[in-house]
C-alpha cells in the first residue's frame, strides 16, 4: 500500500511555527553552530513574510527562565505577540491550538529549540490531529547531533517530511516569472542561503555588465 503523498507546499496552503527561539534553549545547542541557526531561522521567517504566510511565534517560560524570543525573529515579525507557554509542547496549549485553528490551513511548518523535544512532540501531536507536518531541520538546534538526528528520525518514521530553510523559500516561489515575489526572495537568498547568495550576486553583476 502505498503511503499518504504530502503535496507541495505554497503561500495559501501551510503556516509557520518558530517555537522556543529563546537564549536558555540556545545555550545549550550543540548540534549546529549558533550563528548558522540564527541565520536559518531568520532566512525561514523572511520566506515566510514574503508570501504572507500566516506565522505563529511561541516561547516558554519567558519571564521565569527562557527569555525573550530571538530579537533577530521578532523584527521580522513586530505585530506579532510570542504565545508563552508552561509546558514544552505547544498542541498542549490552548491559545496555540486555536490560533493554528484559526489559520484553517492543514500543513504545519515548524521549526525550533529543541529538536528532541519541543519540535518533535508537538509535531507527532499534530500528525496524530490530522495535519501534515513539515519540519525544517536546518532551522532546528539540540544539545547533540544524536539529539537532533534521532528526533528528526522519530518524526519522519511518525509520518512528518524534513525540509531545508531554503528548499521552503525555492518552492513557494517556484516560478521565476512570479515577479511580485522575484526580487524578496533573490534578496533573502543573497543574505542567508551563503554560497548560493553569493553566485546570485555574481550573476547579477555578469548580466549587468
Amino acid at each position: 500500500m502505498k503511503g499518504k503523498i504530502h503535496g507541495l507546499l505554497t503561500p495559501d496552503n501551510c503556516m509557520l511555527i518558530l517555537v522556543d527561539f529563546q537564549p536558555q534553549m540556545a545555550f545549550a545547542v550543540n548540534s549546529i553552530d549558533d550563528q548558522l541557526l540564527i541565520n536559518n531561522a531568520v532566512g525561514l521567517a523572511r520566506s515566510a513574510k514574503i508570501f504572507r504566510i500566516p506565522t505563529i511565534l511561541t516561547t516558554v517560560a519567558e519571564k521565569s527562565f527562557s527569555g525573550p524570543m530571538f530579537s533577530q525573529l521578532q523584527e521580522v515579525f513586530p505585530d506579532v505577540k510570542p504565545i508563552d507557554r508552561t509546558n514544552m509542547n505547544f498542541m498542549e496549549d490552548e491559545d496555540v491550538v486555536d490560533s493554528i485553528k484559526m489559520s484553517g490551513r492543514k500543513k504545519l511548518l515548524i521549526a525550533g529549540l529543541w529538536t528532541e523535544i519541543c519540535v518533535a512532540l508537538p509535531a507527532i501531536n499534530a500528525l496524530e490531529a490530522g495535519y501534515e507536518v513539515y519540519v525544517v531541520a536546518d532551522a532546528c538546534g539540540d544539545v547533540s547531533e544524536v539529539a537532533h538526528d534521532m528526533a528528526m528520525h522519530r518524526m519522519i518514521q511518525a509520518g512528518a517530511v524534513p525540509v531545508t530553510w531554503l528548499q521552503v523559500l525555492l518552492e513557494l516561489q517556484r516560478d521565476w516569472a512570479r515577479q511580485e515575489t522575484y526580487d524578496e526572495v533573490l534578496k533573502v537568498a543573497k543574505e542567508h542561503a551563503g554560497a548560493y547568495g553569493v553566485g546570485i550576486q555574481y550573476a547579477e553583476a555578469v548580466l549587468k555588465k
